[in-house]
């Protein structure tokens, strides 16, 4: 993921936000908010054949603690257009290679429980479900829960 991927990523994002079960974000940020609260190393895209961002995946640090530096969390947004063809998994798979790479021991993230597709993806990647976080927050006004799932690695000690 590089500058040049920040309109059709940051499009992307808004379709998630838009659709009301992704984020309790309310507006994509700008392209700068974005890239410092995402690890270099950690940022995927998925492109299409004529070079379109189809999706994107990306991951930043949980604290600056260095206890939790093999810790992180993560996104994973696909266009609409482009949802269930794999897209999705296969970001996935180069974060999770690209975080265990680097030392990360931990991928972490909170999930909508309404979000059925995101939960299954993440299963089917080995993430775990840790529990879920009733009311945590508001979300254009509503109470929403969110499900803390998690992936430890396997090879990372």
């Amino acid at each position: 993921m590089t500058p040049g991927h920040a309109e059709e990523v940051l499009a992307i994002y808004r379709a998630g936000i838009e659709e009301g079960n992704a984020t309790f974000e309310t507006a994509a940020p700008s392209w700068d908010a974005f890239d410092a609260a995402r690890l270099p190393g950690h940022r995927h895209v998925a492109l299409g054949p004529a070079g379109e961002v189809l999706g994107w995946a990306a991951a930043g640090a949980v604290s600056a603690r260095p206890a939790y530096a093999g810790v992180v969390e993560h996104s994973v947004y696909v266009h609409p257009g482009f949802r269930g063809s794999g897209i999705a998994g296969a970001l996935l798979e180069a974060l999770i290679a690209s975080t265990e790479a680097a030392g990360i021991w931990t991928i972490q993230s909170g999930v909508f429980p309404e979000n059925a597709p995101s939960l299954a993806l993440h299963a089917k990647a080995g993430f775990r479900v840790i529990g879920t976080r009733e009311r945590i927050a508001r979300h254009h006004g509503v109470w929403r829960d969110v499900v803390l799932i998690e992936r430890r690695s396997p090879v990372v000690r």
